[in-house]
Parts: structure tokens; sequence; C-alpha cells
């Protein structure tokens, strides 16, 4: 081989190093997935979100996630879903009906059992990571409790919390942070529990402010006044109990975005992607998949207005006419009622790469168990 031919093979090689690594750094397994879950936060939501709050559309972190899917989000019988069954279908990539939750499309809603499904949070469990649940709903609503129990009916507070202390995989979720502490502590006593002292029994810390957390804690549930829950601090207090796990974690966190208040709804949207940025850029890109998605769309939209002014009006903020079914403001109308459109899913990580296209909610599920390696590539 003359000079010149050793010369191009060693540049050859060089080459084809250089292009690979990239490949091979991008195709590297999860060690954490944080999902997180915009209750209601369709595409109309998101715009309306970064409109209202800056004035410009695509202004939102979550907007410039590097991938992108459109996702529909229909049951295993109808279009329009609820949290239940956009959940379950999210965490564990099949569909039920609309009120049935991580159960088979089997069940019957209050009146049959269909088969548990497994979650992505119970496969965690199994394989030694540790796990949360954040929300600033009540952490036996629907989209959290999809996580962790299986009923034929959300509204079954009493046995969701059974289901929370008797996990079927693990020792069941590490971090559980949440408000309306008297509406579950009341479904609690429904059943017979002392919940307490039930949860001290199976090795949590209880506690009623997050200021009241030791360092050190593993185990934690923390239930709060609803005007005491911060969701921002619990997530980033979370993610430090964690992250102690050398395994990994499976971390969900939910935001209500529901526009029902519309001020409200676009406030916290955009406050929940101001937190998602934060968490993004505490972790380290190349071991965390992170995922923004909605479970349903809502039927908000911006129906006029002009560049360079208010999308809302002052005088429009504080009508009592928020808790109305129907809204017609001057540039915004608003139906109290979820709707059957497409959802985003965005993600950023290990395992990101697959988002794309046209998908099914149930395809999430599948993202998120490639990304850790438990499931076929």
């Amino acid at each position: 081989m003359n000079r010149s031919a050793r010369v191009f093979l060693i540049f050859a090689v060089l080459l084809t190093g250089a292009l690979a690594a990239p490949a091979l750094a991008y195709g590297q397994l999860a060690k954490n997935v944080i999902l997180f879950l915009g209750d209601a936060a369709g595409i109309p939501t998101v715009d309306g979100a970064s409109v209202y709050a800056y004035g410009r559309p695509h202004m939102l972190f979550i907007q410039h996630m590097p991938h992108m899917a459109l996702v529909e989000t229909s049951t295993a019988s109808q279009w329009v879903t609820d949290s239940a069954a956009g959940m379950t279908a999210i965490v564990t990539g099949e569909k039920t009906h609309n009120g049935v939750l991580s159960q088979s499309a089997a069940a019957v809603r209050k009146e049959k059992d269909g088969e548990p499904l497994k979650t992505i949070l119970e496969y965690a469990e199994e394989r030694g990571l540790s796990t949360g649940v954040l929300t600033n709903s009540p952490l036996t609503d629907a989209t959290p409790a999809a996580c962790y129990a299986h009923v034929n009916d959300r509204g079954m507070e009493g046995q969701i919390i059974q289901q929370f202390l008797n996990p079927r995989f693990g020792d069941g979720v590490d971090v559980a942070l949440g408000p309306d502490r008297d509406e579950i502590l009341k479904a609690a006593e429904g059943v017979g529990l002392d919940l307490k002292a039930a949860l001290k029994e199976r090795g949590y810390g209880y506690y009623e402010s997050l200021g009241a957390i030791p360092a050190g804690t593993k185990r934690v549930v923390a239930l709060f006044d609803p005007s005491e829950f911060d969701l921002d601090q619990a997530t980033h207090l979370a993610l430090n109990i964690l992250s102690r796990n050398p395994k990994g974690f499976f971390l969900m966190v939910e935001c209500d975005l529901h526009t029902e208040k519309i001020v409200r709804g676009l406030e916290r949207a955009a406050a929940f992607d101001r937190l998602i940025q934060s968490v993004a850029s505490q972790v380290n890109p190349n071991e965390t998949l992170i995922l923004f998605t909605a479970d349903h769309s809502y039927d908000f939209r911006i129906q006029s207005g002009e560049k360079g002014k208010p999308l809302i009006l002052d005088a429009e903020k504080g009508l009592a006419s928020n808790d109305e079914e129907s809204i017609r403001w001057k540039n915004i109308r608003r139906d109290d009622h979820h709707t059957g459109e497409d959802v985003l899913l965005l993600g950023q990580g290990p395992g990101a790469d697959r988002i794309k296209g046209m998908t099914s909610n149930t395809d999430t599920f599948h993202i998120m168990m490639k990304a850790y390696g438990w499931e076929g590539h």
C-alpha cells in the first residue's frame, strides 16, 4: 500500500469513528424518565399560554424540545377521553374505557373489573428504581392514581388508597406529594384506615408541609392544604430524593391545566413550562428522558385579537363568569368540555428520537419502556 493510500485509509477510519460516536451516544438507554403531564393541555392551551404570557407564539420551552409527535387520545370505546382512560393508555400502553384506572377494556365502570394492566411505574418498582408521583390535584385523582392503582371506577378513592399502601410490585411509590389533604384522609377513614399510621407502618415519613421533610428522606408522603402546595418546590425536592438511587428513577409530575378558569389555566401552563425548563437544566441530559404530553385536549380557543395588544383584557380577568359552561370574551372562546383532537408529545434525552409522526396515546408507554431498555427496540 502506497503512502497516499495509507493516508486515505487512516482518514476514512477517523471520519467513520467521528460520525459513529454521536450516534452511539444518542442511542444509549435512559437511566431516568420524567413524564410531565399537562391535564387538559391541548395544543390550543399550549399556544394560548405562549401568547398570553409572552405576547408571541412558540415562546414556551416545551415548544422547542427537539422531538415532537401528534397523539390521538381516544379510549377503547369513545372518541373523547377522560383523565382515567387517557392516563391509563399513557402508562400501560393499552386503551380502556372512561372512568377506568389501569384495567383492561374488559372492565365495566362501577360494575365489573378488567384485568389489571401493569404500569410504567410498576415496571420501575419491579426493577428496583425509585418512583415518584406529584400533582396539584389530589393524589387519588385519575391521573396520578392510574400510575399505581387498578379499579373499575376512578371515584373509588378508598380502594385507590388501599392499593397505594399494598403495591403489586416492589415497595410502591417512594415519593408522593400533593394537595387536598382533608379529602384524602377522609377517604381513607371511609375504608377503615388511619392513613398516617398505615404509612408509618410501611416505612413512609408523613408530612403536611415541604419544609418539614427532613434531609436524607427516602420514602415520603406529604399532603397539603391546596393553598399551600408549590409544585415547583415539590418537584425539585422529589428529584433530590429520587436521584440518590444509583439504578435510576421514574417520576410523573402532573399539572392541572384545565382552563375552566381561563387566566389561572394559562398562567399555570406558563409556570409549568418554566418548571420543565428548570428541571431540564438540572438533570443529566444523557441519562434522563424528559417527556411532556397531555391526557386529552380541551375546548379553549383564541378566536380573535391583535398582535401587540393583550390577549385577555384586564376587565375580563376577574369576571365571575369564569365558572360558566361557556365563555365568549373579546379574543377568547371557551366551552367547559374535553375534546377529541390530537395533543402533543414532546421530548428530549435518551429515547426521544422515537417521538415522531402521528401516534397513539398508547405509544407513549412503549417509548418510555424502550428508553429504559425494557422492551424490544
